[in-house]
């Protein structure tokens, strides 16, 4: 069985040593064992595992659903697909309401940016931006009501 010291590992997996050691200190790996001089031994199992964090952490999980993912794959015969499908789902749901939210604050966004005039010669004390996220504003959504930046520059 082929053993790897850290930095081996980490080369092999494309990773620093240190993000070894984070895993390590989160309880996603543990070293295989340890050589006669005291270095930490991973072995084929290890690099597999890492391989399979680093492939979770790609499609956006975090340390903790991968933690459940990986106790679920130790003893999967004691689980079922429902309860890897539920960690899945439920991260599925989480990226959903992020990009209705990011669309939201994008079209807040691109409403007062349209409505600005932009223009270098013209100065900012009439800007619609600055008007639109202003506190005494009677529009606190951005969305709602944007005027034009200036009486020179009608939308």
């Amino acid at each position: 069985m082929a053993m790897y010291l850290i930095g081996q590992l980490a080369k092999l997996c494309q990773v620093s040593s240190d993000t070894l050691r984070f895993y390590e200190k989160n309880h996603l790996l543990q070293p295989a064992g340890r050589s006669d001089s005291g270095y930490r031994l991973y072995s084929e199992d290890n690099l597999s595992r890492v391989k399979f964090i680093l492939r979770a952490k790609a499609i956006g999980l975090s340390l903790e659903e991968i933690r459940e993912l990986l106790d679920i794959r130790l003893e999967a015969s004691q689980h079922s697909c429902a309860e890897v499908k539920a960690i899945t789902q439920a991260k599925l749901d989480e990226v959903d309401m992020k990009i209705k939210e990011l669309t939201r604050i994008r079209r807040a966004l691109k409403k007062i940016n349209d409505a600005c005039c932009g223009h270098v010669d013209d100065d900012a004390s009439h800007c619609s931006i600055l008007e639109a996220l202003n506190d005494s504003c009677d529009t606190p959504d951005p969305i709602g009501g944007t005027k034009s930046c200036c009486s020179r520059h009608k939308k």
